[in-house]
């Protein structure tokens, strides 16, 4: 990730992003690093081929933290006070599809724990690679999700929306239409996803 994290960086920089939940970082370890001017890099991850997640902040950011969780190479979380304002960060990245049952329910469990965990009255913010479709339309989750998923809800998908509902939260990126190439994360030999 070295030379994606100047990468990573500049890019905060220009968009003027000052916090930034990352996945599959493929680093082994837990200390914070440097990735660039300005930027720090606060991240777990037990094997260098696979997972790990993190959290990036503007080094501005760096002494507001207060806590840092880091959970498993698929969950940690980041306690910040700013202005008086405790904020909770959580960086996730569920298993893929084809993963073992066994693996998905560890993370949701994880989630759910770091999640019930946080006080009442502080703010929590979750950016993760939940690797699921929730789907297109709301009929019967109009308390959790927008009308503009994508493709049809798989099994993963459903877990997400489980999770919204559990922690009354609502996965806001469905609120708003978005062109089709935002809307695709992933393109290889005829398939988008």
């Amino acid at each position: 990730m070295e030379g994606k994290g100047r990468e990573l960086a500049d890019m905060m920089e220009r968009r003027k992003v000052d916090i930034l939940c990352v996945q599959e970082t493929r680093w082994k370890g837990s200390k914070p690093r440097s990735i660039g001017t300005g930027f720090k890099l606060f991240y777990y991850g037990v094997d260098s081929k696979r997972n790990g997640v993190g959290v990036v902040l503007k080094e501005e950011f760096v002494r507001n933290v207060l806590e840092v969780k880091r959970v498993s190479d698929r969950v940690m979380s980041l306690k910040l006070e700013i202005e008086g304002v405790m904020l909770n960060v959580v960086s996730g990245y569920a298993p893929q599809v084809g993963c073992e049952l066994e693996e998905k329910e560890r993370f949701w469990s994880e989630l759910d724990e770091v999640m019930e965990s946080i006080p009442t009255g502080e703010r929590m913010v979750i950016g993760a690679d939940f690797n699921g479709h929730i789907g297109e339309g709301n009929t019967g989750d109009e308390e959790v999700m927008g009308k503009f998923g994508v493709k049809e809800r798989n099994l993963e998908g459903q877990m997400v929306v489980d999770f919204a509902k559990r922690m009354d939260m609502a996965v806001v990126n469905t609120y708003f239409q978005k062109r089709e190439e935002h809307r695709v994360t992933y393109k290889s030999g005829g398939r988008r996803t």
